[in-house]
C-alpha cells in the first residue's frame, strides 16, 4: 500500500489515466491540481485507488479569527 499527492499521482500515470482510475474526468483532475487542492491517492495491494483531501476543520479557521 503506497500513499502520495495527487500531482505525483497524476505525473507517473498521466492525467487521463490517472482520472480514469479515481473515477473522475480528466477535466476535474486536470482543475484540482490547477487551484492545487490538497489530496492525496492510497493505492492498496489488489490495485485499487482511494483519494482523500486534506482541509482544516471549519470551527479551527474560527477560533483563529477571534483569538
Amino acid at each position: 500500500m503506497s500513499r502520495v499527492h495527487i500531482k505525483e499521482f497524476a505525473r507517473e500515470r498521466g492525467q487521463t489515466k490517472a482520472a480514469e482510475m479515481l473515477g473522475l474526468t480528466q477535466g476535474a483532475l486536470n482543475k484540482a491540481l490547477r487551484v492545487g487542492r490538497d489530496i492525496y491517492v492510497t493505492e492498496t495491494a489488489d490495485g485499487s485507488v482511494v483519494a482523500e483531501e486534506v482541509r482544516p476543520f471549519p470551527s479551527q479557521a474560527q477560533f483563529k479569527k477571534s483569538a
